[in-house]
């Protein structure tokens, strides 16, 4: 059984702010194409049995700077739709409602294209994610990149835990983790691991 990788796409100027990033489609940073870059000599000398990447732009370009050019998409892979709170911070939402939180809570619809979704819906999007990648892992390593937010949620679900325990796996902008196994049974084996880890700067959604 091979491992399941993880990586988060580099930094845009939204997670860079903290506003809350889900379908709107935001190129790297400048900072977040060197994250990018800084992910290929980490996975320098794996071989995988699958690559695929998120449709979105800023999941799609960590790829491919990160040598996963050759990266398939999957739509499950898009990230948390956070309805109205998209582009906002979790300061800004809680003015109003001071308890909010996301993992419990979830998110109110917003305007047209962003209809909003609670994390047992994001978790239903990853169990597809991980139903579609486990014949490749019977053959070796797969890698996934992704956003924030829905990686939680994915390894939530890979380690037989609610959707909403990805509350309890921050994860950084340009972090590679890692998954796999221990007599039979889904582990985590390495967790938001940077090629330099001075330089890791917690980042909100997308």
């Amino acid at each position: 059984m091979g491992e399941l990788v993880l990586v988060r796409h580099g930094q845009t100027e939204w997670s860079r702010a903290g506003r809350h990033t889900g379908r709107t489609d935001l190129p790297l940073t400048e900072e977040g194409e060197r994250q990018a870059r800084a992910v290929r000599p980490m996975l320098a000398g794996r071989r995988f049995a699958l690559v695929l990447s998120s449709p979105l732009g800023r999941a799609a370009r960590t790829a491919e700077l990160a040598g996963l050019s050759g990266a398939a998409t999957h739509p499950d892979l898009v990230e948390w739709d956070y309805g109205a709170y998209e582009g906002i911070t979790t300061a800004q939402v809680r003015r109003e409602r001071p308890d909010w939180n996301l993992w419990t809570d979830g998110v109110p619809a917003g305007g047209e294209g962003f209809p909003g979704e609670g994390p047992e819906q994001v978790g239903v999007r990853a169990d597809r994610v991980l139903d579609a990648v486990a014949p490749a892992l019977e053959h070796g390593d797969v890698v996934l990149v992704a956003h924030g937010h829905l990686l939680r949620v994915l390894t939530a679900r890979r380690l037989r835990l609610p959707p909403a325990a990805g509350a309890l796996f921050r994860l950084d902008t340009g972090a590679i983790s890692t998954l796999g196994t221990e007599h039979g049974r889904p582990v985590l084996t390495s967790w938001n691991r940077f090629r330099e880890q001075s330089s890791s700067v917690s980042e909100k959604g997308g």
